[in-house]
């Protein structure tokens, strides 16, 4: 096992929670193991108390850790990352190969208002589908999910079921809707209480909300917007450096001093 370097210029604590990461990432502490007790790893470390419980509780703010009052601190399950694409909720969990589920808070048909008209590019009063679903993976709430959907792209929408299936899978094969392009607004939030309470989180618990417009053709297809459990997503986007645009020296400048 890895030991702390007292003359290194990277904090004692930062050190501790290198070796803490190895362990779980190497599977030496699992998912759900109690990690040692602050006294133990003090010992065993030759740290202070309060440098392993700052090493500790960075783990815990990441989301690596997570305290169970009275019991003791265990290795957390790892978030999922939240795919920034077109995809179904469905589509996304089997790809990780967890079972997706759902189950339906609120099925009706509303009359669109002057904002979610805009939103949709239909006229004010306009017919709306509104699907209030709780998703699951393998049985533990992750979203809850709440569509609009335009009447006259999709008449009959609310004879389907949905319960397991894919909204947008349901979309293409019933009606021809296949989403080619969206827009995506990602907010953090917290949980209101009756929200909190369908994702198993603590009243005011963290939340990422994500409102979303998806295109079929160029048109307008579904305003959705998800609230997911902060604990258990992560986002993650590739990064590149900006093009840069070469300067051009006008011939003039040239050849002179």
């Amino acid at each position: 096992m890895a030991q702390i370097d007292p003359a290194s210029p990277v904090p004692k604590y930062f050190q501790l929670r290198e070796i803490l990461l190895d362990l779980i990432e190497n599977n030496e502490l699992p998912i759900g193991a109690a990690i040692p007790s602050e006294r133990d790893l003090s010992q065993r470390f030759d740290l202070s108390r309060m440098t392993v419980r700052q090493a500790v509780d960075h783990l815990v703010s990441e989301g690596r850790l997570h305290r169970v009052p009275g019991k003791g601190t265990f290795v957390a399950r790892p978030k999922i990352e939240l795919a920034l694409q077109l995809t179904s909720f469905t589509d996304d969990m089997r790809a990780r190969g967890m079972e997706p589920g759902s189950r339906d808070l609120d099925r009706r048909v509303v009359r669109a208002s002057a904002h979610l008209a805009r939103q949709l590019g239909i006229q004010p009063g306009d017919a709306v589908h509104f699907i209030e679903r709780l998703r699951t993976a393998d049985g533990e709430p992750l979203s809850i999910e709440r569509a609009h959907i335009p009447v006259a792209l999709a008449p009959d929408l609310d004879a389907y079921d949905l319960t397991g299936r894919s909204l947008y899978a349901l979309l293409e094969s019933r009606y021809g809707l296949v989403m080619d392009a969206g827009e995506l607004t990602i907010d953090g939030g917290l949980a209101d209480p009756s929200d909190a309470d369908l994702l198993k989180l603590p009243r005011g618990g963290a939340v990422l909300l994500l409102q979303r417009r998806s295109f079929a053709g160029g048109v307008c297809a579904e305003l959705g917007v998800s609230t997911y459990r902060a604990d258990r997503y992560q986002l993650r986007t590739l990064l590149g450096a900006p093009a840069t645009t070469p300067l051009v020296v006008p011939p003039s400048w040239r050849n002179t001093r």
